[in-house]
């Protein structure tokens, strides 16, 4: 059957106490309101109808872009009200309308298909999604005949008596309605009589009256019905991703030391046998190949690691790290960053749209900017590039099995030949010859007289 979705998202976000709109805030580094249009986009075959309020419509437009067709729900009257605002361009599309919301991102495609399927199989005008748990959380409560089972309707909890509160089925707010019954239904809804608003609620015992068949599906998993409210919720949601996203890596055979402290966000790809460590955060377009050692207090963004890579308690950022290379502790890779294969750099070390060679070194305390090292090069500690003047980024190259002493200064642009020395303390403000070895500030080769 053709399926049609329909997203709420108009609501002002008043208890998530904040600026923007709820449904962009980033949850496991995407917008929440991203979950759900991914579902939608895997469900339906057209984009879905996403129904937004005139203060915040902007601002989702601008985001979502064309994953979505857009209404304006100009007065918050309620979510009858809100999908009855769909109708103009769903009314002669559809056979079923799946209505969701831009704020319950645990919600997983194979419930929506069950529940989909459902109401396709039984042809009733109602397949809702039920939960059942201690916590009402403010839910409304499933009234069923005695004996039967039949679904009657729905209270809502400030209207339910004691008795009816007790109930521990509980309407999640999610539907998929016989798309003839939903729109001709829709107008007919009263406004209610505390608030004055349309609830979709009120569709269900519509259509009891109508002896139409409404049908639900049990969720297994509660938290699947969290919708997100505060930033209590937000946190417990967070938390559930995370969750989510570990538990596929270790059956990928990845090593989680402490999956509670272990941060992996949703774009990330790990490698096997590769093991991650306490308090690692591995974020945006990473790539971790097989057999690495990542962490512990590892921050790693946007970069490409090979295999058997070594990563202690240091921060990457766009950057490359190649086949058996190693970093840390408390190294910097910043943008631009390669650590070709076989390359070690060890504590407070940093580079910015440097390269590292094969086999070369760069012990401890050195930075290295707008530089090429070729292989076998050793930095010696304390060792700068000085690499900008004021005004321009220039350029050095340390070619093949160059020593570079302690604490030296290369002063760019600058090229170190292959096989040449500095000494330590060598202040570098010229080419170095290759298999020369100069000293001093500024640095001479031995055979060169002192400046005076």
């Amino acid at each position: 059957m053709a399926l049609s979705v329909v997203i709420l998202a108009a609501g002002m976000s008043t208890r998530f106490k904040s600026e923007r709109p709820k449904v962009l805030h980033d949850l496991e580094e995407r917008p929440m309101i991203d979950y759900t249009l991914d579902l939608a986009a895997r469900l339906a075959l057209e984009p879905p109808v996403v129904v937004i309020g005139p203060e915040i419509e902007a601002e989702i437009q601008t985001w979502a872009g064309d994953r979505a067709r857009y209404v304006l729900q100009r007065e918050r009257l309620g979510t009858g009200h809100a999908v009855l605002q769909a109708a103009p361009v769903l009314r002669t599309t559809s056979e079923q309308v799946l209505v969701l919301y831009g704020d319950m991102p645990l919600l997983k495609e194979d419930t929506l298909l069950q529940l989909a399927r459902l109401q396709a199989a039984t042809d009733a005008a109602v397949a809702m999604l039920t939960v059942e748990r201690d916590n009402p959380r403010g839910f409304g409560r499933i009234l069923r005949r005695g004996g039967s089972g039949d679904i009657l309707g729905i209270v809502e909890e400030a209207e339910a008596t004691p008795e009816q509160r007790a109930i521990r089925e509980l309407n999640v707010g999610i539907y998929v309605f016989e798309a003839g019954f939903l729109w001709d239904a829709l107008p007919q809804i009263k406004p209610s009589a505390r608030k004055g608003e349309y609830y979709l609620t009120d569709l269900v015992k519509m259509a009891v009256d109508a002896r139409r068949e409404v049908v639900s599906v049990s969720i297994d998993d509660p938290v699947e019905a969290l919708g997100i409210n505060t930033r209590a919720d937000f946190a417990v949601a967070q938390a559930v991703m995370r969750q989510r996203v570990n538990e596929h890596w270790m059956l990928e055979g990845v090593t989680l030391v402490d999956a509670a402290t272990t941060y992996i966000g949703p774009n990330v790809v790990i490698g096997p046998d590769t093991t991650i460590h306490p308090n690692t955060h591995l974020r945006g377009q990473t790539v971790i190949g097989a057999g690495c050692d990542i962490g512990p207090n590892a921050i790693i963004e946007n970069c490409t690691l090979g295999d058997r890579c070594r990563v202690l308690a240091s921060v990457l950022e766009d950057a490359v790290m190649e086949d058996d290379s190693d970093i840390g502790p408390f190294g910097h890779l910043r943008k631009g960053s390669r650590l070709c294969q076989g390359a070690h750099m060890g504590n407070f070390g940093e580079m910015k749209q440097s390269t590292l060679g094969p086999g070369s070194k760069m012990g401890h305390m050195s930075y290295l900017g707008d530089t090429e090292t070729g292989a076998n090069v050793n930095i010696g500690a304390g060792t700068i590039t000085c690499n900008y003047d004021g005004e321009r980024k220039h350029a050095t190259v340390i070619e093949d099995g160059a020593f570079i002493g302690s604490d030296t200064m290369l002063v760019a642009p600058v090229r170190v030949g292959k096989g040449a020395t500095t000494g330590a303390g060598a202040v570098v403000t010229r080419d170095v010859p290759p298999g020369t070895i100069v000293y001093g500030v500024p640095a001479r080769a031995k055979s060169e007289p002192p400046s005076e």
